[in-house]
């Protein structure tokens, strides 16, 4: 990036750390982040954006234009909402909602952009238009296949679309992406195997649906270990087991619930698992007396960069970074994210963004987590090199 730039974004960067930290106190769970929008819309507005509001609720959108028009555009993407966790970390920014914290660093993604958006709005130094997407409800909510279902990209026209994610695993100053899947598909899987009741003395006069549920939990791992090609990743998880009865130690109760993920990264292993996953636990189940229904929830398609628009995010990494600070051999992580809805509309990038930490429990979800403010301006000029490289006044 160039210096003039760099140096820009440094002389607010306090404003900007004061912003994310006023974000992080008052974190906002999806679709209501009514607040942290407003604090969006009003920034964008007092820098002279032109802003739009209302796609999915509480998603903001601005728009930049150039000092020329060719014609072409580019979209970059940052979350706003928190989690349901409680926060344990002793900053003086801790937030101020019992059982809501910005445990992933959404407060830093929307900060970053909104330092790129200060940048870009100041200078203007490309040739076309960008489009700033504030998504709302990134933690389960799905905001961004409904921005994208309520007409994201017909109003707001993109050739390519970027979104930064921090992560506390690179050293600060470094950054990862590679063409293909960056993250997986999320699935949930809820399963109910019913039995027949009775006293843990006689269990022949039962029909014990624990025993059953054992069974089903350890047939389900040979879903990737023999129905999947070995070089093909899949993960089969079962999470959680809960009986209809608590408390007696000689009663076998009439049911057990299991829930659980499976994650993956092409269609067709999807594809596999679903339906090996319904066909053996309804198979044991019927093995060993019982009866199983199996719920076989679709979240998340994976997030999957393409080939041309990871190789420019790359470049343009190498630029600000250098060249030895961007990883392209990295391996895709087995988390989800909803920008995998945007990629499935528009070519684009998902990239990775160093900020260090990881070793002091600062992990993403954790609840002493917080984003590293350090991060912001080398974030924020990164997004603003994406749209000067990809948009180039001649």
């Amino acid at each position: 990036m160039k210096n003039d730039a760099l140096e820009m974004l440094r002389l607010f960067h306090a404003e900007l750390v004061h912003i994310r930290r006023d974000i992080h106190a008052n974190p906002e769970l999806g679709f209501e982040e009514t607040r942290t929008s407003q604090i969006v819309a009003d920034k964008l507005t007092e820098w002279g954006i032109e802003v739009h509001r209302g796609l999915a609720k509480t998603g903001v959108v601005g728009v930049i234009k150039g000092r020329k028009n060719s014609g072409r555009a580019i979209g970059l993407r940052a979350d706003m909402d928190c989690l349901p966790m409680h926060e344990t970390g002793n900053v003086a920014h801790r937030s101020k909602v019992a059982g809501r914290m910005h445990a992933c660093g959404h407060d830093g993604h929307t900060t970053m952009l909104l330092g790129a958006a200060r940048y870009l709005a100041q200078s203007r130094n490309f040739d076309g238009t960008v489009n700033l997407i504030f998504q709302p409800a990134e933690e389960g909510g799905g905001g961004g296949r409904v921005m994208v279902e309520e007409g994201l990209f017909k109003r707001f026209p993109v050739d390519a679309v970027y979104a930064l994610h921090n992560w506390p695993g690179l050293p600060l100053g470094k950054m990862a992406v590679r063409a293909g899947p960056m993250m997986a598909a999320t699935d949930e899987i809820k399963i109910k195997v019913s039995g027949r009741g009775g006293h843990a003395a006689l269990p022949h006069l039962a029909a014990d649906p624990v025993v059953a549920a054992a069974h089903i939990i350890t047939a389900l791992q040979t879903v990737a270990s023999r129905n999947a090609n070995p070089v093909d990743a899949l993960v089969v998880s079962v999470c959680s087991m809960q009986t209809s009865q608590v408390g007696a130690f000689n009663v076998i109760p009439g049911h057990v619930e299991l829930i659980g993920t499976v994650r993956s990264f092409s269609p067709e292993i999807r594809e596999l698992a679903e339906k090996r996953i319904k066909e053996i636990t309804v198979s044991v189940a019927q093995g060993l007396g019982a009866s199983a229904e199996v719920e076989y929830r679709r979240g998340y398609p994976a997030t999957v960069n393409t080939q041309r628009e990871a190789e420019f995010a790359a470049r343009v990494g190498e630029r600000v970074f250098g060249k030895g600070n961007v990883v392209t051999d990295g391996e895709p992580t087995m988390g989800g994210e909803d920008f995998s809805y945007m990629l499935q509309a528009r070519p684009g990038a998902y990239v990775f963004l160093g900020q260090g930490g990881a070793q002091l429990g600062c992990t993403l979800h954790n609840p002493s987590y917080d984003f590293n403010d350090e991060v912001i301006p080398l974030g924020a000029g990164y997004l603003a090199a994406l749209v000067e490289d990809s948009l180039p006044l001649k």
